[in-house]
């Protein structure tokens, strides 16, 4: 397993199979032998090499995007990564990253496989994520925004939440209100209810089964919620 060794050895549950398992080919090699199946499936709950192996590989499809893989680009990964799992794993992560951009990625089929295993939670934060990427180089272009668009869709995002995430990286005069998926025109109320609504969706604790690394990334997509919440107050006076 070489340099991929510390990301497959106990690290992969379903990745190992479907769309995924076949761009990972590259990396998997004998050690499916080692791997649990049963009835075609891979035994066990989602594990954390899975959530990382879906999200590099959905990385790499956002990056491909424009026709142009850009050093900023791989920083912001990189810098996540170190954050996340330390830099001997993410070093090993960028290597599998710099790998899967040779492979063709059927997208469709990649986000089905991810949309079947990972909770929608989980999900939000890949979509959370992917909009970091695509703003690495400080804008999102039209190709990155179209490849992240359809992610979303196969991924079951709801259109509500797809724009609040959205929102916290293409900003607006509206974009506050967007977050919390609401317009201008909701009441103050409305805007307490749906605060809360977003806050118990966006809760770190929802991904806490990845690990620390996760649930701590996570916590950015939080905290951009209450700044929108507490700019709304602000603005309209009340407590």
């Amino acid at each position: 397993m070489g340099k991929y060794g510390r990301w497959i050895a106990g690290g992969l549950g379903w990745a190992f199979l479907g769309p995924i398992g076949g761009v990972l080919g590259f990396m998997l090699g004998s050690a499916i032998d080692t791997v649990e199946i049963e009835n075609g499936h891979v035994r066990g709950a989602t594990r954390q090499g899975d959530f990382v192996m879906s999200l590099l590989i959905l990385v790499a499809a956002v990056m491909k995007a424009d026709g142009k893989v850009l050093k900023v680009e791989l920083d912001y990964v990189k810098g996540y990564l170190v954050k996340s799992f330390g830099v001997g794993r993410a070093g090993e992560a960028i290597t599998v990253l710099r790998d899967i951009l040779k492979q063709n990625i059927p997208i469709e089929e990649v986000c089905q496989q991810i949309q079947h295993n990972l909770d929608y939670s989980s999900r939000l934060q890949l979509m959370h994520f992917l909009f970091g990427i695509a703003q690495a180089d400080g804008i999102v272009s039209e190709s990155e925004l179209n490849v992240i668009d359809k992610i979303s869709y196969y991924l079951g995002i709801q259109s509500g939440d797809y724009n609040s995430i959205k929102s916290m990286f293409i900003q607006s005069t509206e974009s506050s209100y967007k977050i919390l998926d609401l317009t201008r025109d909701a009441s103050d109320a409305e805007v307490k209810k749906a605060y809360r609504k977003m806050a118990a969706k966006y809760h770190p604790d929802k991904v806490s089964y990845l690990g620390e690394d996760v649930q701590e990334a996570a916590k950015e997509k939080f905290q951009k919620l209450s700044e929108a919440f507490e700019k709304i107050k602000k603005e309209r006076g009340f407590a």
